[in-house]
């Protein structure tokens, strides 16, 4: 396949990682500040279960299923605001727990779905390649109304935190599958950890996009599955990053 006739199925793709890093890069610098790693995991976890739901009862509407996804990820995320001032002490095995149970339930509830392994693992590994422009109006919209609080995430407490890292989950699940999700928040922000202000930043930025990049042209080359593809590009590019980068005790300006 050339250049110009991967281009159609490269581009929404890409615009769809794009999307997902505006939102998670800032993101996950915030969930490594606060020691919360798994609380993506969680969500989006969550997030795929309410997908799940909607198709139990029938909801096939893409807006249902947002809706769906949009309402299991904030009703997730404000139990975990409420355990984070119950129980602060122990909020990581909680959050791990949600995940499990989260997990488990959506299994159960596909068990006796003839397709309930594929769609299982078009939640979890993301189908990004067959992305539309179309799908992005939302998420795009969203995106630019959930940036200005994002971008000033150290001063939220932690139900606005929660409440807009659920609305940005959700967004994400469904165009780029749940490890997807994950790579997209914590490896560039992993990456960058001894880079500081706005250079952090845009290598987190620059790793995330050529990470997403690298795998869906790898992925049409090779036959592959892209999101695995994808995941392991952002993580190379992140220890590269890393390796030529800071090292502790000796950040950037």
């Amino acid at each position: 396949m050339s250049w110009l006739e991967s281009l159609p199925i490269v581009l929404p793709a890409l615009l769809a990682g794009t999307l997902v890093l505006l939102t998670h890069v800032p993101l996950g610098m915030q969930v490594l500040r606060r020691g919360i790693v798994f609380l993506d995991l969680a969500i989006a976890q969550i997030a795929a279960l309410g997908v799940i739901v909607a198709g139990s009862l029938g909801l096939e509407s893409p807006l249902a299923v947002q809706f769906a996804a949009g309402i299991a990820a904030l009703l997730g995320a404000l139990l975990l605001a409420w355990m984070e001032r119950r129980w602060p002490e122990v909020q990581e095995a909680q959050i791990g727990v949600l995940f499990v149970l989260a997990a488990c339930v959506g299994i159960l509830l596909l068990a006796h779905n003839p397709h309930g392994d594929e769609h299982l693992r078009d939640l979890l590994a993301g189908q990004i390649l067959w992305v539309r422009l179309q799908q992005l109006w939302l998420p795009a919209l969203l995106t630019l109304l959930l940036l200005p609080p994002l971008l000033r995430a150290k001063r939220l407490k932690p139900l606005g935190f929660y409440a807009c890292f659920a609305l940005a989950v959700t967004l994400s699940v469904q165009l780029v599958g749940v490890y997807l999700v994950f790579a997209s928040l914590i490896v560039p922000a992993l990456g960058t950890r001894h880079y500081r202000g706005g250079r952090r930043n845009l290598v987190a930025g620059l790793l995330g996009s050529g990470g997403y990049l690298a795998g869906l042209l790898l992925s049409l080359a090779l036959d592959l599955p892209s999101g695995a593809l994808i995941v392991c590009c952002i993580a190379g590019l992140a220890m590269l990053a890393f390796a030529v980068g800071p090292k502790a005790g000796v950040r950037t300006a």
